[in-house]
């Protein structure tokens, strides 16, 4: 099982951010995803909403105590920084734990760092959470989860062009 942990949302300011986030977090792999910061029901709403119309089972929650999510998660805490160590000689050790990655927003509190067992850069640039979220999960199912069937919603038939989008009860 994999959780995504997205510190530090801000209604106003993060609202596309933290959507894609969560969009990211469901399309590549994740099992969930759970907001800190302010609640933002909209938000909420939003990444559910996709995962009904798009089908799959993908949970969306909100915590405002992002520390005690870290505590209290029983498998292996994954903190996605550019200050962190390669994450590509370390992603092999953590295919087929519950992970639960955590990624940044404002500015990180050094408890993240502390709480992780492991502090892990997609690149030691500056760079999207958006982005290091993506590459991550990439590396972690080996591009798999690019194939990944999503049962009981929309389905888009793949189009040299135009666009077909199907029902998942649809003969294609």
């Amino acid at each position: 099982m994999i959780t995504v942990l997205r510190l530090g949302h801000r209604r106003v300011r993060d609202a596309r951010v933290s959507t894609h986030c969560g969009l990211v977090a469901r399309a590549f792999g994740a099992d969930g995803i759970v907001y800190s910061g302010e609640k933002d029901e909209k938000l909420l709403e939003s990444i559910a909403d996709v995962s009904r119309r798009w089908g799959g089972e993908f949970k969306v929650a909100y915590n405002k105590n992002w520390r005690k999510v870290i505590q209290e998660f029983k498998g292996v805490k994954v903190h996605l920084t550019m200050y962190g160590l390669p994450f590509q000689e370390h992603v092999s050790k953590l295919r087929g734990e519950d992970l639960l990655v955590v990624v940044g927003g404002e500015k990180v509190p050094w408890d993240a760092y502390e709480l992780s067992d492991f502090n892990l850069s997609v690149t030691s640039q500056p760079h999207s959470e958006i982005a290091a979220l993506a590459v991550f999960l990439d590396h972690l199912f080996d591009g798999k989860e690019l194939g990944k069937e999503f049962k009981g919603g929309l389905k888009v038939i793949p189009q040299a062009r135009g666009k077909i989008v199907r029902t998942g009860e649809e003969k294609e």
